[in-house]
Formats: structure tokens, sequence, C-alpha cells
């Protein structure tokens, strides 16, 4: 992922979070809310929204990299 100067809110990634909400796996969806409910750090915020930025344009392949990489974010 390309580096942002930009800090995200919690809010930024709850936004994107539900714009990208119908391209990804329901069960990462549910997640990733119980996860954007608890205090994260501004890095781990960072992360999430560029993660979640433009998955509907993604291909199959990035999609599948990034579903990963998201559910490092939830815990067990």
């Amino acid at each position: 992922m390309a580096e942002c100067k930009l800090d995200h809110s919690q809010e930024d990634v709850q936004k994107k979070l539900a714009e990208q909400s119908s391209f990804l796996p329901n069960a990462l969806v549910e997640g990733l809310k119980d996860t954007l409910n608890t205090q994260l750090t501004q890095e781990k915020l960072n992360e999430l929204f560029h993660l979640l930025k433009k998955y509907d344009l993604a291909a199959p392949e990035e999609r599948a990299n990034r579903d990963e990489q998201l559910r490092q974010f939830i815990p067990r």
C-alpha cells in the first residue's frame, strides 16, 4: 500500500467500511464493525482505511490479499 500522510479518524474508517460493505464478505464486515467499536491506534485506523479504499475496484486476487490482511484486525 502506498504511504499516506493523512490521518483517518474512526468515523472515516466506519464510513469507508459502510461504502465498501456490499463488496466485502459478510463475516469480514461484521468483524470489522466490532473492531471499530474498540479504540484503535492511529496507525491501525490508517491501515484499515487504505485496505478498504477502492476495494470495489480491486482485482479478485487483490481482494483476496486484502481480505487476509483485514482478518488480522479481527480478534479471534
